[in-house]
């Protein structure tokens, strides 16, 4: 079983990750063009996804989906976060 400090590091890993995909020096042109607003319809479709996959009762599923919603969470907060409205620590407080 995976202990709280592997979970800490693996969230960090990909908070990282997609800090680099929205820098202004070498990120990602799809990434850094992408809004709250035009990530809405992924937030909508990741959370159907996971949702549909916890019907399906596939775990290896909904591992994935949960994941791809978690990167969802993840853009918005980092977003918000280059904009100065808040941060991944005030989401995780909320």
């Amino acid at each position: 079983m995976e202990n709280q400090d592997e979970s800490l590091v693996a969230l960090q890993e990909l908070i990282e990750v997609v800090a680099k995909l929205r820098s202004p020096d070498g990120g990602c042109p799809w990434d850094l063009a992408q809004t709250p607003e035009t990530l809405t319809p992924y937030v909508i479709e990741e959370a159907y996804e996971v949702v549909d996959a916890i019907k399906s009762g596939d775990k290896s599923a909904i591992v994935e989906e949960l994941g791809d919603l978690l990167l969802q969470v993840v853009l918005q907060a980092q977003i918000a976060s280059e904009s100065g409205d808040f941060s991944l620590k005030e989401i995780t407080q909320g």
